[in-house]
């Protein structure tokens, strides 16, 4: 069966202090719903992905919220799973409409993360640690371990992690909903505030507000993007537990389904939106992902071969990191911001790459003209 996006909206992503979640989530419905060019009752069904709003906004139930935008109340439900609670979104919906359940739903990713204070934020985000084994840790310094190991098993440097943040700042000069459009050089980023050793301010994904939608169809439609094959992996909740600190296991898994489904290899994917929430994890995505040999993503991506005339091109959105990171949005808007790039003709065939926590969670799509 032939799934395609026949609409994708991306409202801006930051701290958007005039905006109230219901807000957003009307932005995300209209604009996607005039993007596709349909009527509201051709919606079977609503999957939102979405992380806390319960904590950062007490508001649950968040799949009625959305159905009740519709004159005729489509059955809806949330989905959560941390960070890459929109990777698995588009899963569900995927699967809802390969069983022939439905023909035509929506997805909507939304986070309203800026009404409460950076301590209640840290603290919310960290519930998608392990409770038992990480407690009291916050997730710059889980990912501080990872790039620490990373560092002394592979040799990667303190301006190579700066590379990545440069390279994704440059990018989201291109997209006009990105949160940050501001230039760092390799310098500001590697003397930027130490916030867990190795890790610095600028090598942190934003605390951002946010909505993305697509619509997925099984119907013909003249719209260019297909899903060509998606993969979705796990591994253990707490890092402890993990075999190799040097590897996203959960990615690997998705990203051999992904590409087994779509009947692609690395060589065919020109672009790639992959989970950066800090500077590290596009280093190891990059090379779970199969796009570069295990401890050469930091090298390459230095020298250019992760930007436009390189070897593919990596988080041309600006990545998590200056597009910004409305958590349960963000998966969604990996999926909405490629498919626009393919619709446009920029690229043919193209990855996402959404990871929830540090690294229990992954999901991969693979996108391409059809």
């Amino acid at each position: 069966m032939n799934i395609k996006v026949i609409g994708n909206y991306v409202g801006r992503f930051g701290e958007l202090w005039e905006q109230s979640l219901t807000d957003l989530i009307k932005e995300g419905v209209a604009g996607v719903l005039a993007d596709a060019q349909i009527k509201p009752e051709s919606v079977d069904a609503i999957f939102v992905a979405n992380k806390a709003s319960g904590s950062f906004n007490q508001q649950r139930h968040l799949g009625a919220l959305v159905s009740e935008q519709f004159g005729h109340f489509p059955p809806a439900m949330r989905i959560e799973g941390a960070c890459a609670s929109g990777g698995l979104a588009i899963l569900a919906a995927q699967q809802a409409l390969l069983s022939g359940t439905y023909k035509t739903v929506l997805v909507l990713g939304v986070e309203k993360m800026t009404d409460v204070s950076s301590s209640e934020t840290a603290a919310i985000l960290a519930t998608a640690a392990s409770r038992e084994k990480e407690y009291g840790s916050t997730f710059p310094a889980l990912y501080a371990m990872l790039a620490n190991y990373h560092m002394n098993r592979y040799g990667t440097t303190r301006e190579q992690l700066s590379s990545v943040v440069v390279k994704n700042h440059l990018h989201a000069f291109d997209n006009s909903k990105a949160q940050f459009h501001k230039k760092f050089t390799v310098e500001e980023v590697s003397n930027s505030v130490l916030v867990s050793s190795p890790l610095r301010l600028l090598d942190c994904s934003p605390i951002s507000d946010g909505v993305a939608a697509v619509i997925l169809s099984s119907k013909a439609s003249s719209r260019k993007t297909s899903i060509l094959g998606f993969g979705h992996g796990q591994d253990t909740l707490a890092l402890a537990d993990r075999q190799d600190l040097g590897s996203l296991i959960a990615t690997q898994k998705a990203a051999k389904q992904a590409f087994n489904r779509s009947s692609l290899s690395q060589k065919d994917i020109q672009a790639a939106e992959v989970h950066d929430c800090f500077s590290i994890a596009e280093i190891l995505a990059a090379e779970d992902l199969g796009f570069f040999a295990k401890g050469q993503a930091a090298t390459a991506i230095a020298s250019g071969q992760a930007t436009y005339g390189g070897q593919l091109v990596i988080n041309p959105s600006g990545g998590l990191k200056a597009c910004g990171h409305p958590v349960g949005a963000t998966g969604v808007k990996q999926i909405a911001f490629l498919s626009s790039l393919i619709e446009a003709g920029k690229f043919d065939v193209a990855l996402a790459h959404n990871v929830g926590g540090s690294g229990a969670t992954a999901v991969v799509n693979i996108l391409g003209k059809s």
